[in-house]
């Protein structure tokens, strides 16, 4: 069984930063995509980053030269960079992580953690 541990959330003022991390435990053979995702009240799960085992990544147009996401493969750690906060980017940040225990698939989700800008 894959488990998730997310960290980093918090308040912060706008322009401002914040690290999110999301580190992946459990038997795992290999990871094929870990992401991220943000949910405000009253909106959809949206993709704000993600990165691919080959170290492709890609970023919502609104965080797009602000938000940086970076893996560590020894650790099945990803990380979100969050510079120059918006109050528009308060949300439940979630991690997903897509990959094979043994030969069998698996996609697991984080809890969350929340991210408030003020303004």
């Amino acid at each position: 069984q894959v488990q998730l541990l997310e960290s980093g959330g918090g308040l912060v003022q706008a322009g401002g930063s914040l690290r999110l991390s999301c580190a992946a435990s459990g038997n795992i053979f290999s990871i094929k995509f870990m992401g991220w995702y943000r949910q405000a009240p009253g909106s959809e799960r949206d993709l704000v980053a993600s990165i691919l085992s080959g170290g492709d990544t890609n970023y919502a147009d609104s965080v797009k030269g602000r938000f940086t996401i970076t893996r560590d493969s020894a650790s099945n750690t990803v990380f979100l960079q969050m510079n120059s906060l918006k109050p528009e980017d308060t949300a439940v940040y979630y991690c997903n992580v897509d990959g094979l225990v043994g030969l069998r698939h698996f996609e697991v989700w984080g809890q969350g953690t929340p991210v408030t800008v003020s303004s």
